[in-house]
């Protein structure tokens, strides 16, 4: 399994060093210089946010190897810088990635009459699948939902799966990517890199900051901040 993120640490060039980190209880945000990344804040184990200070002025490459950490506080700052050089424009070149405003209409259209399962209440996608059948598994199943651990016998029955990319911080992804024919990868945490499309993936959508988002830090920490003020969504297929 850790070929897969080996394969996306080693796509991160000497572009310079780490210069601003936030861990907010929602995001967290890396830059170095103008590459700027995001990540979900993922805290499964409940712990107090980290202080991630020590991380200035490593290079970016080295900060982004900590996505392989099972301190996820951590792993997710490593994410974010991942996604401060993979979802900067630079990278994005390499890609036919499209600008979406509202991917979920497409998805709603995709998965009509379909079998559809949801990694977890991601935005409460399930509301736009209002004509497939759909399974949403929850590591904290609500009434109606069904435990991840049935990930291992739903998923290959379904037609397609919605993966938040906050799987790729909890290390759950490559495995939810083997399980699923059609896996939609998506989120501001989702890595844009074909790296994934090996792995299974069929689609990718994601997000690119403008470095100006780093301003803006503290409130997009607390989730105040809308998205598609401060950069693209973007969005690309197998």
């Amino acid at each position: 399994m850790w070929d897969f993120y080996d394969k996306l640490i080693n796509e991160v060039p000497d572009v310079g060093t780490v210069d601003f980190i936030h861990a907010g209880e929602t995001w967290t945000m890396v830059s170095a210089g103008s590459y700027c990344g995001i990540a979900i804040t993922v805290n499964e184990q409940n712990q107090p946010i980290g202080d991630y200070s020590y991380l200035l002025g490593k290079p970016l490459k080295d900060v982004a190897a900590l996505c392989k950490s099972w301190d996820f506080g951590q792993a997710s700052v490593g994410t974010a810088a991942l996604n401060a050089w993979l979802n900067s424009p630079e990278h994005l070149k390499q890609l036919d990635c499209r600008d979406t405003t509202n991917g979920f209409d497409d998805y709603r259209q995709k998965a009509a009459g379909k079998k559809v399962a949801i990694i977890g209440h991601f935005v409460h996608l399930e509301r736009f699948l209002t004509e497939s059948q759909v399974y949403v598994l929850e590591r904290r199943p609500k009434p109606g939902d069904y435990p991840d651990s049935a990930c291992e016998y739903i998923l290959p029955e379904v037609d397609y799966t919605f993966i938040t990319g906050s799987a790729f911080i909890n290390k759950t992804l490559p495995r939810l990517l083997q399980l699923s024919k059609n896996a939609v990868v998506l989120g501001p945490s989702t890595p844009m890199s074909s790296v994934l499309f090996a792995y299974g993936a069929k689609e990718l959508s994601g997000f690119s900051p403008d470095p100006v988002m780093k301003k803006n830090a503290a409130a997009i920490g607390r989730d105040e901040v809308r998205f598609k003020d401060y950069g693209r969504r973007i969005c690309v297929s197998v």
